[in-house]
Parts: structure tokens; sequence; C-alpha cells
């Protein structure tokens, strides 16, 4: 089997952003996403371009054009999130986002009549139907196809950090669940979703989706859902690791992260370095630890079993990659990693929120429409 991959300029980026319909009044995750989607349409019927639906009726998801930086995607999805207030607000109906609801249950939820959502259900059953979840992806634009997975193992060293800074799934249907990303241990039971195979070349992942394929597992190379995973059609690195992010800032801080992450890996590839991939066991310790503890994990850094405070590594990035992100135009946004860092994670302020509240998870839903609507803090 022969895939493609597109031609993208190096260092472009986009983002999708996930976000939940709430109602005002109760919190509860509402299914109005197919009669807001219908509003948002042009008179002849046809869909809007970069708001789109998902899995679910309660989710609708944002999607920017291709950017130069950060910046102005943020700014972009900032725009497209007016226009979905404009057709929620006169319903009553708030956003938020977050990687998980704290209190919804998933047999209320309605699946999107689409077929490749049916399918997806009646294979997965109960797991398919827990998927609760929301999240960020960012894709940046890689010029040339070969790089494309040494760059994806290189990448997988910093999964726990991204997983820790965006971690926001502590509870799951009215459960403390103890853990920072509930979702990522959720999301990664669904059969093709999870860490991805340490593949050395293209052709290696070339013959992984074609064992898929001829077995049946998946149809083609988009239901391939790995925490990160080449994008063949758009010619871009997906991150996908990421619970939803509760604010337009946090969202930059993120993706800038990664924007200059990849830039970081493709300059070493460019002076001759071979990027090697973690131990799979240690990889597989490291999302755990990840999901578990968010910004308060010990990570393993090295194949020698280094570790060090997940906080400490953030720092120490953001000062390594200034120079990157002074290049890629986002050093405001990579900067604000470290605001992140200082304040709290969306699911410590969602656990302070809870506890503020008696534990009254009404609050902590009505905490992150606030953000979503006017920044941490306001």
């Amino acid at each position: 089997m022969q895939i493609s991959f597109a031609e993208s300029p190096r260092g472009t980026v986009g983002i999708e952003w996930e976000l939940a319909l709430v109602d005002g009044a109760s919190g509860e995750l509402v299914g109005v996403a197919a009669e807001v989607l219908d509003e948002l349409a042009a008179d002849d019927g046809t869909r809007h371009p970069h708001i789109t639906g998902e899995l679910l009726l309660n989710t609708v998801e944002l999607v920017s054009s291709v950017h130069e930086n950060v910046g102005d995607a943020v700014r972009e999805l900032q725009g497209q999130m007016d226009e979905v207030r404009a057709v929620t607000d006169p319903r009553g109906v708030d956003l938020i986002c977050s990687g998980s609801h704290p209190f919804s249950q998933w047999y209320d939820q309605q699946v999107t009549d689409k077929p490749r959502y049916h399918r997806l259900i009646e294979r997965t059953q109960w797991w398919g139907r827990n998927m609760m979840i929301w999240g960020v992806h960012v894709h940046v634009g890689i010029d040339a196809r070969d790089r494309v997975l040494p760059l994806l193992g290189g990448l997988s060293s910093y999964l726990p950090h991204l997983l820790a800074l965006s971690a926001s799934s502590p509870f799951w249907a009215g459960v403390d669940t103890g853990y920072a990303s509930n979702r990522a241990l959720m999301f990664q039971q669904l059969p093709t979703a999870g860490l991805p195979y340490e593949l050395s070349d293209w052709s290696e992942y070339e013959r992984y989706v074609h064992d898929m394929t001829v077995t049946g597992i998946i149809d083609d190379y988009t239901e391939v859902r790995w925490d990160i995973r080449p994008s063949p059609h758009w010619g871009t690195i997906e991150m996908r690791a990421c619970d939803g992010v509760s604010s337009a800032a946090e969202l930059a801080a993120v993706a800038a992260l990664i924007h200059c992450l990849v830039e970081h890996l493709e300059r070493r590839l460019d002076a001759g370095e071979t990027l090697g991939w973690l131990q799979p066991w240690y990889a597989r310790e490291n999302k755990w630890r990840a999901a578990r503890y968010g910004l308060d994990a010990e990570i393993i850094l090295d194949a020698h079993g280094g570790e060090a405070l997940v906080t400490d590594e953030l720092r120490r990035l953001v000062d390594e990659l200034a120079p990157i992100a002074a290049d890629l135009g986002c050093s405001a946004e990579l900067a604000s990693v470290l605001d992140i860092v200082r304040h709290g994670a969306s699911y410590q302020r969602q656990l302070r929120a809870a506890q503020a509240s008696d534990g009254d998870l009404r609050a902590v839903v009505a905490a992150l429409a606030r953000e979503l609507r006017d920044g941490v803090g306001a």
C-alpha cells in the first residue's frame, strides 16, 4: 500500500478545538449541534467550512485555516467561537472546553447520524459510547515525508509534558477519578488509539496501515487515532495527546509549545542528528504518570531512566525554545506556558471549584463556561 503525503510548507500550523454544548442553567450537556450547524450554514445550505460536528451531538469543533503562527490561528478560532455564540446564546446554551464533562452521563448522549460514527459505536460498544471527551489537535506542516516518522518518535518524548499541561478531566460522570486526565486513559481503550508504534520510516507506516486495512480493523489511515500521528492528507504531524483546554490563552500556550518543539526537532535533523524513540515501557509509564498526577508528575527523561518533575522540565523547555519562538512569532504564547505552571492547570482549578462549592459540580461547569468566555481569573 502506498500512501502519498501532501505538500505542506514547513512550520505552518493549524488547530482543531472541540467545544462542549451545555445548558446555561443546569450545566448538563445538550445535543443541539445539528441545529447549531444548520443555523451556521449558508443560504444555499452549504455547511460552514470551519465549524463542524463530531461523534456526539453535544459537540462542535472549530477548525482553523493554515497559518504561519499560533496567534493568528487562535484568533481565527476565537472569531469562529463568536459565530457559534451568536446561535447558542439566544438558546440559553453555553460553551465549555475540558477533557470531560464533570457530571453528565454517557447514556443520555446522542450519536451524530453519520455512517462512520455508527460503525465506530457498533464495533466498540460500551467503550465507544463512553467517549464523552474533548480535545485539542495541533497540526504542524512537514515539507519532507521521510522526516515524519523520525519527528513523531522525537515528539513522543514530550507527550507527558503536553498532557500534564493540558490535563482537564478530573471528573467522570459525577465522580472525582483521582486522575488529572481521565480522558487520556479512556480514549486509549479504542483499538487504534493510544501511543504510536515505533516505526522507523514511511514504508513501515504504509505496511502498518495495509495490515490494519486488510484485516478490517480500519477502512483507511484516518481511523488510526494515535496520540501523535501523520496526517497525510494535510502534509502534517498531528498532536492529539492534549485534553481540551479551557481558555484561548491556554490553547495558544499549548499550541505554541507544540509548534516550537516540532521546529526544534526539525533543526536537530537539519544538523544531522538522529531522533530516537524512548523505550515503549517508559513512554507508557510517562503517559500514565501525566494522566494521574498532572503537573505534579515526575517523568522519565531518557533511555537511562533519568527523571525530573514535569514542571521543572516545562520551565527548562520554555527557556530553551525561546529563540525558536521568536523565529516563529509566538514568544508571548510560549511564555504563557509558565502562567499555567504558576496558576494551575484546568484540572486543578476544577478541583478547587468543586471544593469551594461543597462538591456541587454545577459550579465546576459554570467556572469552565466563565473561563472560556472571559479568560482564566476573570
